[in-house]
């Protein structure tokens, strides 16, 4: 690539605003951030070449590209939170065992065949593609929202699999630069996790000890906590090669399931992070692919790309899944859904110089890993939604609701509506008061709903609006700005509290200014139940407001499509004919 016409500064700034302008980009078009991060990468790098960051940063880019893969890999493992799996984690063990040999095998035969790659290099690719990228399939997850299991399973496997399959990978570079056999790539696989689970779960529980004991000021947890992330993935790479990234996700992992200190500050200040460099990591590496290996990329790459969506994942997945708990359904939704990301990359970028003069073709090896990068996330970007709606996984309009607050209201309010098929589910923080939900067979979830980034801890399988409906006015002003970003401005609510709106992202009002959450509890203990009734021509809005009376409360609305209206203090409550009325009223025989 010619020398770039750009100053080195410049060309920094020009990563980072790349970065941030393409997440951006997808966030405005609703897009995986990877597509449009590769776009302005591979556009600046050998596209314009306006930046070469190979040569700008020399041999300080592999470990800034590795101490960035850590930093990604803990905030990964942050959100592994174990209840997600209901006790059931036999098929994410399958996927990330069972699964990883499958789809290494049939990777290199694909290799071998349709690429016609080399033995080595072939080997190498399967173990690096045996990954899920979880910075590709939480976005999607997030879209589609799929109801079931197969929300957590898909990342359990993408965050747990790409530190496998990045691992396998070293192993096999160095087995074949080694000349050493399969025995020598087990035990070097053994000495990686053993070393990983140990130093990672020791700095974690140092980490909540500190932070128990009062050692270190709130407002320097979280840097702290990065400081230690990196230290534990340089010890644990000192240790054994790739050590340190199962130690930063073992970090992670120990963090997000102990229950003796709040880590939510942490998670925050490292999603954070992880943004940032997630968008300068995209973009520096597809920047730094040289056009020579673009032109390499023919038909046969795409045929290559195909055969891993049609053939290896459907394979893996089907294989694994067989006699789990999970629905055919939801077996067919993991087979289509497999997209590669950030590690595979890295990895690959990682290992193109360690490559040549080992293999014969291993300039092919980057290319390679781009093209399956992107075309994957093309192919289940655009294919993951209309098929889980085919599946009966996930809807077009979800119309679910998720209940802060596990109130006597909220609980009636979910189970009329859980019983006319609408999906609901209660988060509240207290373990006693969703023992009675649960016992009905009320979905539920403990969490913290105040908490940064909680969405990314509950199932939101058909779930597209959120009502926060604790008596605190500070806890619900806090849920509806956590939520407001998963569902949109205009789909989160809370009670009325007597407060004008000064706050921004204050939600929408519930109901009427009257109705607090102290008043719904009132009217639930004096006997008041919540109910639904079908509007038609000869019994319509104004007809049930004769019959019932003044005093009751109209709540939600759902039209013959399925559509679920919220009524709202800002505007008064109107129904059409057809309609199922939901509302809160005294007995008919009070």
């Amino acid at each position: 690539m010619p020398e770039p016409p750009l100053a080195p500064l410049l060309q920094i700034l020009l990563l980072g605003a790349a970065g941030i302008g393409a997440q951006w980009l997808a966030w405005r078009i609703r897009v995986p951030s990877i597509l449009p991060l590769l776009a302005l990468g591979l556009a600046v790098g050998p596209g314009l070449g306006w930046t070469d960051p190979g040569a700008l940063l020399g041999p300080l880019l592999p470990p800034l590209v590795s101490l960035a893969v850590a930093v990604v890999l803990f905030e990964g493992g942050l959100t592994l939170d174990l209840r997600e799996l209901k006790g059931d984690g036999a098929p994410v063990i399958r996927l990330v065992t069972l699964g990883v040999l499958l789809t290494w095998a049939v990777v290199y035969g694909l290799a071998r065949l349709v690429l016609g790659l080399s033995a080595p290099l072939s080997l190498v690719l399967g173990a690096l593609l045996t990954v899920t990228g979880p910075t590709v399939v939480s976005p999607l997850l997030n879209h589609v929202r799929p109801t079931g299991t197969v929300g957590p399973l898909l990342k359990w496997e993408g965050i747990v699999a790409d530190v496998i399959g990045a691992t396998l990978a070293v192993l096999t570079l160095g087995t074949l630069a080694a000349g050493t056999g399969t025995g020598a790539l087990l035990g070097g696989l053994a000495a990686t996790l053993g070393v990983g689970l140990a130093v990672g779960a020791a700095v974690a529980w140092a980490l909540v000890l500190l932070i128990e004991r009062h050692a270190l000021p709130d407002r320097l947890e979280a840097q702290v906590t990065l400081a230690l992330v990196l230290c534990t993935f340089a010890a644990g790479d000192a240790v054994v090669h790739e050590g340190g990234l199962v130690a930063v996700t073992v970090m992670g992992f120990v963090l997000a399931n102990q229950r003796r200190v709040r880590v939510a500050p942490i998670l925050h200040f490292k999603e954070v992070l992880a943004t940032l460099l997630l968008g300068a990591l995209f973009v520096t590496l597809a920047a730094s692919i040289q056009r020579e290996a673009l032109a390499a990329l023919d038909a046969r790459t795409g045929l290559f790309v195909l055969a891993l969506v049609l053939i290896a994942r459907p394979l893996a997945a089907f294989a694994c899944l067989a006699g789990s708990s999970t629905t055919w359904q939801e077996r067919a939704f993991v087979a289509g859904l497999a997209p590669r990301g950030v590690v595979a990359v890295s990895v690959a970028a990682l290992f193109s110089e360690r490559l040549v003069g080992l293999v014969p073709d291993a300039e092919r090896l980057v290319p390679t890993v781009f093209a399956v990068v992107l075309g994957t996330v093309l192919v289940y970007g655009l294919g993951s939604a209309p098929l889980a709606r085919a599946l009966g996984l996930a809807h077009r309009q979800a119309e679910g609701l998720l209940l802060v607050g596990a109130s006597r209201f909220s609980q009636a309010l979910a189970a009329v509506l859980s019983e006319r098929g609408i999906p609901c589910v209660l988060v509240d923080n207290s373990p006693g008061r969703l023992v009675a939900p649960r016992l009905s067979g009320l979905r539920t979830v403990r969490a913290d709903a105040t908490a940064p980034h909680v969405a990314t801890h509950i199932p939101m399988g058909g779930l597209g609006r959120a009502l926060a409906l604790t008596p605190n006015p500070e806890v619900n002003r806090l849920a509806v700005q956590q939520f407001e970003e998963f569902f949109g401005r205009s789909e989160v609510y809370r009670v009325a509290d007597g407060r004008e709106d000064v706050t921004i992202g204050a939600g929408r009002t519930l109901f009427t200014p009257a109705a607090t959450a102290e008043e719904l509890e009132s009217r639930m203990a004096r006997g008041e139940t919540v109910r639904a009734t079908r509007l038609t021509e000869a019994f319509d809005l104004e007809a049930w407001r004769e019959l019932q009376g003044p005093g009751a409360l109209p709540l939600a609305r759902r039209t013959p499509s399925g559509r679920i209206g919220l009524f709202t203090a800002a505007a008064h409550a109107a129904a059409q004919d057809g309609d199922e009325l939901f509302y809160l009223a005294p007995p008919d025989d009070a």
